[in-house]
C-alpha cells in the first residue's frame, strides 16, 4: 500500500515551495516523520517528512520544481522491504543526482549534496566522500568542505598536491575558463524582489553617526567572564545595540512604525530583526518584545538564531512580524553601507567594523577603537531630524552604557 507525500502548510501567506533536494531516494527504507525532501520557500527552508514507514516510492517532481501546498511529490511503499539492488531513480528525480555526486566507479552511492555544497567541493578540490558531515542526519555542509579544505592546506607538501590535483581534473584543459549557471534559489529571488520593491516604493534616505567603543568594550572585558558564568552565553555587541535602539525608538516611536495604505501603524513594543547568514542567503529573525528583554536573553536568542540559521532549521514563526532591522555588516569587514529597509518597516541601523582612529577629545588626539553606524529610513515617514534623532540617541547610549539602564 502506498501512502502520498504532499507538501505541508508553509505559513501565513505562504502559498508554494522549490524542491530543494531528495533527502531519501526511491527503493531507500524510511521511518515515519523522517525528512525525505527538502523544500525552498521565500524565507526558510523546509522538510518534507515521510508519512508512514516504509520504503521510498517515486518521485513525482525533480529538484528546482515549484510545487504548491498540498501538492503530492512522492509516495511511500508502506511496510516494504527494500530491494536487494537499489533502483534507479525515477526520470523526475534525476537532476538530484547530477554526474559529479557519483562515486568514481559509477555506483551512484555518494551522498546527495545541496548545491552550495557542490560548489563549494568543487572550488576547493574536496573529495565529499572523505569528509565527515555535522549537518543534519551527517549530511554535508558547506562549512564541513571548507574545514576540509584548510586542513588540507594544513598538511604540507603532499596535502597541497593532492588537493590540486582533486581540483584540476585531467579532463579539463590547462588554462580553460569556465562558466557555471545556476537558478536562483527562491530565496534568493525573494530577496532580490523585497529590495528592489524597498528601493522603487520607499523615499529611501541614509544619515550616519561614528560611535566610540571604548564604554562598551570596557564593560565586555569586565564583565564578560561573570556574565558567561551566569548566563551560559558570552556579552556580545548586539545586545548593547538592540537595547540602544529600543531607548531610540521609544523617544522616535516614527522610526518603529510603518505605513499600510493611507494610515501609519505604530508599536507599543519592539520587535527586533537580527539580519544573519545562512547558506542560502540573508535572513531575519525576529527577537520579540527587545525592550522588555535582558542583555542574556537578547543574546541568547540572536545565538540561537544564528545556530538554526546555519543548520537550516529557522521556522516561518521566527521571521514573522519584526519593526526595525539591525544588521551587523562589521562582522565581514564592511566599514560603511547604507542599508536598506525590510518591508513593511521604515528604518534600518546598519552596523560595521571597530577599527582604531585618531579622534579629538578635549583638544588632544588619541586613538579610540570606532565604529561608522548608519541609519536607513522611509523618508515619507520619518522626517530628517527624527532620523538624525535616533541615531544620536543610539549613539549616545553607545558610548555610555548607564544610558541604557537608567532609561535616558
Amino acid at each position: 500500500m502506498s501512502s502520498e507525500v504532499t507538501v505541508p502548510a508553509l505559513g501565513e501567506s505562504v502559498a508554494e515551495a522549490t524542491i530543494g533536494e531528495w533527502l531519501k531516494q526511491p527503493g531507500e527504507p524510511v521511518g515515519q516523520d523522517e525528512p525525505i525532501a527538502s523544500l525552498e520557500t521565500d524565507k526558510v527552508s523546509v522538510e518534507v517528512m515521510a508519512p508512514v514507514a516504509g520504503v521510498m516510492g517515486d518521485q513525482l517532481v525533480a529538484v528546482g520544481d515549484t510545487v504548491a501546498v498540498g501538492a503530492v511529490i512522492a509516495t511511500v511503499v508502506e511496510g516494504a522491504a527494500p530491494a536487494a539492488d537499489k533502483p534507479a531513480a525515477s526520470k523526475a528525480a534525476e537532476p538530484a543526482a547530477p554526474a559529479s555526486d557519483a562515486g568514481e566507479d559509477g555506483s551512484g552511492d555518494a551522498p546527495t549534496l545541496s548545491p552550495a555544497v557542490r560548489r563549494a567541493v568543487l572550488e576547493y578540490g574536496i573529495d565529499p566522500s572523505t569528509v565527515k558531515g555535522t549537518g543534519k542526519d551527517g549530511r554535508l555542509t558547506k562549512e564541513d568542505v571548507i574545514a576540509a579544505a584548510k586542513a588540507k592546506s594544513d598538511g604540507g607538501p603532499a596535502a597541497a598536491t593532492q588537493a590540486a590535483t582533486a581540483a584540476a581534473p585531467a579532463s579539463t584543459p590547462a588554462g580553460a575558463r569556465r562558466e557555471e549557471r545556476v537558478k536562483m534559489t527562491r530565496m534568493r529571488q525573494t530577496i532580490a524582489k523585497r529590495l528592489k520593491s524597498a528601493q522603487d516604493n520607499a523615499a529611501l534616505l541614509t544619515t550616519f553617526n561614528d560611535v566610540d567603543m571604548t564604554a562598551v568594550i570596557e564593560a565586555r572585558g569586565k564583565y564578560k567572564d561573570l556574565f558567561a558564568k551566569k548566563h551560559g552565553i558570552k556579552l556580545g555587541f548586539m545586545s548593547f545595540f538592540a537595547k540602544a535602539a529600543c531607548l531610540a525608538l521609544k523617544d522616535v516611536p516614527a522610526a518603529n512604525a510603518y505605513i499600510e495604505g493611507e494610515e501609519i501603524v505604530y508599536h507599543d513594543y519592539v520587535d527586533i530583526s537580527v539580519a544573519v547568514s545562512a547558506p542560502n542567503g540573508l535572513v531575519v529573525p525576529v527577537v520579540r518584545d527587545c525592550d522588555a528583554k535582558g542583555f542574556a536573553q537578547i543574546e541568547l536568542d540572536i545565538a540561537d538564531f544564528g545556530s538554526r540559521a546555519k543548520d537550516g532549521t529557522l521556522t516561518m514563526e521566527d521571521m514573522k512580524g519584526g519593526t526595525f532591522t539591525i544588521s551587523n555588516g562589521g562582522v565581514f569587514g564592511s566599514m560603511m553601507s547604507t542599508p536598506i529597509i525590510n518591508p513593511p518597516q521604515s528604518a534600518v541601523l546598519g552596523l560595521h567594523r571597530i577599527e582604531d582612529r585618531p579622534v579629538a577629545i578635549n583638544g588632544e588626539v588619541v586613538i579610540r577603537p570606532m565604529m561608522y553606524i548608519a541609519l536607513s529610513y522611509d523618508h515619507r515617514l520619518i522626517d530628517g531630524r527624527e532620523a538624525v534623532t535616533a541615531l544620536k540617541i543610539i549613539k549616545e547610549a553607545i558610548e555610555d552604557p548607564t544610558r541604557i539602564l537608567i532609561d535616558l
